[in-house]
Formats: structure tokens, C-alpha cells, sequence
């Protein structure tokens, strides 16, 4: 009896200790994101790289809290596609209280594994627009929404939501609260915060890329990442009229520095814009014709400058920067707004008028200083000139020459300098 209860003893005590062991490796992680604002290429990447952390950690789930009005339906169908390849389970969790998920937000809603909301929420509004201030023709629109209603009905179908609402929110905007979206269908549960979430996704069961996941969120660490400041600036600045905005200024910058060499601080500003600018350009679908379109109009009024073109050179310019800035954007949603394109292209071209004035300026008016200074002056001969010699100008001794023979005291003009030499005529008098 006394060997069973000391076998006893000892494989009860191995089993504490094990278990005191086995914990830590039971602790499951869940990885927390947050995106507050709107959808945009740099949202994307910043979801995209916290899906790839939380699958190289073999994490429990990522949990994306989002508050957003809306975005770019590219960046969006990005950050879908991403989380329906994702080996380990999403949850979108839409807070805080107050918050929504509009138009992009329900497509990444409808595409997480998991959909929760938080009291006084909403979610719908998913009709698509486009940015900068142009209306696109009825028939493109129409093929947009039609693409972007197959596209949720797709992912409505997937995660056994509701089609049909999904359906008219794109075609109609209709907008629902938390209750009405748990009584739909439209989202799996409703949770007052995120340690809420966690005991209630305990135990539920989903398919992340073909394989069957059993969620253990209760009790499990939470592990918060923030959007560094790099995206935080970049998110910024990728606005597509922001950074149009910035390429503008760069370009302004740069050329008027090229025309007044040693001002700096114009220099120093635009290179600053433009780096921001192509900062920018890195995640905005750019098309490089408009690019060159507008380096191109640089080009012809910088030529203007040098070249007498009467005009042609500029309206040249004036086009090609109206096509490229048009052109700049290759997504059709991403456009530069007529309300900031008309006032920077105009600016541009009244600086460069100012440019060309103040370059044509200069060169009809005559120099006063140095020795070109001195073409029109008069003086006197000192030593005869045949054909050189010398004369006084301003109280100075210059060496002279002229076409023909000059005593001295005649009166003289200059009519050109070279180097140190003057080309004097005499002046005729009236006898």
C-alpha cells in the first residue's frame, strides 16, 4: 500500500510540474490592429504586413478594430483577397461605440471570418464613388457597382452572411445599426469591448485557407500594433491631391532654384516636396505617361525661358501639364480634384510668366554696373587714336580703338567693350 501511495505521490507531483510547464505553451496570442480613417493603399499594406506577423507567429487570431468611412475600392479588394488567403482567422471588430464601417468597411467586414460590432455602431453606405471631384458616365459607374455587388455577394457567400443585404447596401446605401446587423445576418455577434469579444469567440469554429480552426480566445494575451509613424506619414501624404500637390511644389521649387542659382532656401523646399511626393507615389497607382507628360511641360517652359517661341512654347507646356495631371492617376476612383488641379496648374503657369518677364527684362535692360556698364558712356580722347590709344571715361584711363583716326580732346561714345578694350566712335557735333 505504501509503494501505491508513494506511485501516487510522485506521478501527481510530475503532473503539476508538467502542467506548470505546459502553461506558457498554452497561451494563446491574439495580435490587435487599429484603423481609424479611410481605406487607402497604405491602410492595405499595413493590414497585409500585420496578416503575414500574425501568421509567422502562429497566432490565435488577428483582430482589426475598425472605424473607417470609407476608401479606395482597389486598396479594399487588396486587403480582402489577403484576408481571405490568410492561414490564420480574422475578426473585424467594428468600435468604438460611435463608430462605423461605411462603404469600403463592409466589404472588409464581409470578408473576415469573424464580424463583430460594438454598441451604438453601424455599418453600410457601400455604394461606390469617385474621388476628385469628377462624375464618371452612368455606364462606368454602373459597371462598378455591379462589379463590387458580385464581389460582396462572393464574400457574403463564403462566410454564410447575408447576400442580399450586402447587395443593397452597394446599390442603395442603406445603413443599419449593430441589433439590426446581428438580427440579419450581417455580422456574427455584438461585444462591448475587446475582452468581450475574446470570451465570446471562444470555441467557434472556422476555415482559414482549407483547414478547420477551433478558436481558444478566452484568457488569451492581447498584443497591440500600432500603425508606426513611417505609415502614419505616409498615410498622410498618399492622398492622391496631397501628393500632386507636393509634386507641384517640388517642381516650382526646383526650377525657380535652377533660375536663380545660390537663392537655397526655393531649392531646399522643393527637393523636400518632390522626395515627399515620390514617398507618396510608391503606394498611389501612378501612370507614368501623365509623369512624363508633366516633366515634359517643365521641359518647354524652361525652353520658353531661353527660347523666343512667341508664346508657343507655353500654351505647349500649359497642355501637356493639364493631359498629365489628368493622366496621372491610373485607377479610375483616384483622380486629382478639378478644385485643387485649376489653381496649382494655374499658379504654375503665372509663375512662369512672371519668370519670362523678368528674364526678357533683363536682357532689354542695359547692364549698369561692370564693364558692360560702360556701352553708351561718353568721354574724351587722351592719346590719339590710330586706330588705338587712350581715353578718359568717368575720370578713368581706358585703352581705346576706334574705325577712325580721333585727336585728342575729341569728344567720344562707347559703343562695345572687350575684355579691357573699348570701341569708341566720335561724337558728332553741331556747328
Amino acid at each position: 500500500m505504501r509503494s501505491n501511495n508513494g506511485s501516487k505521490t510522485v506521478i501527481i507531483a510530475v503532473a503539476c510540474i508538467l502542467s506548470i510547464g505546459i502553461c506558457p505553451v498554452l497561451a494563446r496570442q491574439v495580435d490587435v490592429i487599429t484603423v481609424d480613417g479611410p481605406i487607402t493603399p497604405v491602410v492595405a499594406k499595413y493590414i497585409n504586413e500585420a496578416i503575414s506577423r500574425a501568421e509567422s507567429a502562429g497566432d490565435e487570431l488577428l483582430v482589426i478594430r475598425l472605424d473607417t468611412p470609407g476608401g479606395l475600392l482597389q486598396s479594399t479588394m487588396s486587403i480582402d483577397k489577403r484576408i481571405l488567403a490568410s492561414r490564420v482567422p480574422v475578426a473585424v471588430y467594428i468600435s468604438p461605440s460611435g463608430g462605423r464601417a461605411a462603404s469600403a468597411g463592409v466589404f472588409i467586414t464581409y470578408a473576415a471570418h469573424f464580424a463583430a460590432m460594438a454598441p451604438s455602431t453601424n455599418i453600410g453606405s457601400a455604394h461606390p464613388v469617385t474621388m476628385g471631384g469628377k462624375d464618371t458616365s452612368r455606364v462606368m459607374l454602373e459597371k462598378v457597382t455591379n462589379d463590387a455587388v458580385a464581389h460582396i455577394k462572393g464574400l457574403a457567400r463564403q462566410r454564410q452572411r447575408n447576400a442580399r443585404w450586402a447587395e443593397e447596401a452597394v446599390r442603395s446605401s442603406i445603413n443599419i445599426t449593430e441589433q439590426e446587423a446581428l438580427k440579419l445576418g450581417v455580422i456574427n455577434l455584438v461585444a462591448r469591448n475587446l475582452d468581450d469579444l475574446m470570451e465570446k469567440l471562444q470555441g467557434r469554429t472556422v476555415e482559414a485557407a482549407g483547414q478547420q480552426v477551433t478558436l481558444q480566445t478566452a484568457g488569451a494575451e492581447l498584443t497591440f500594433h500600432p500603425m508606426g509613424f513611417h505609415y502614419q506619414v505616409l498615410n498622410k501624404i498618399a492622398d492622391p491631391n496631397i501628393a500632386y500637390l507636393l509634386m507641384m511644389a517640388g517642381i516650382i521649387g526646383i526650377f525657380f532654384e535652377l533660375r536663380n542659382p545660390g537663392a537655397i532656401f526655393p531649392g531646399v523646399l522643393g527637393g523636400i516636396s518632390l522626395i515627399l511626393a515620390f514617398f507618396a507615389f510608391q503606394v498611389l497607382p501612378i501612370n507614368a505617361a501623365g509623369i512624363l507628360l508633366i516633366l515634359l511641360a517643365v521641359i518647354f517652359f524652361i525652353m520658353e525661358v531661353h527660347i523666343t517661341s512667341y508664346g508657343l512654347l507655353t500654351i505647349g507646356g500649359l497642355v501637356a501639364m493639364i493631359l498629365g495631371s489628368l493622366m496621372l492617376y491610373r485607377s479610375p476612383e483616384l483622380q486629382v480634384s478639378l478644385s485643387v488641379m485649376i489653381p496649382a496648374i494655374g499658379g504654375f503657369a503665372l509663375f512662369i510668366l512672371f519668370a519670362l518677364y523678368m528674364a526678357l527684362k533683363a536682357r532689354l535692360t542695359k547692364s549698369t554696373t561692370g564693364v558692360a556698364g560702360m556701352v553708351g558712356e561718353r568721354g574724351s580722347v587722351v592719346r590719339p587714336l590710330n586706330p588705338e590709344g587712350q581715353v578718359s571715361v568717368h575720370g578713368e584711363i581706358w585703352r581705346a580703338t576706334s574705325q577712325t583716326k580721333v585727336k585728342a580732346g575729341t569728344e567720344i561714345e562707347v559703343v562695345d567693350v572687350k575684355g579691357m578694350l573699348l570701341i569708341v566712335k566720335p561724337v558728332e557735333t553741331d556747328n
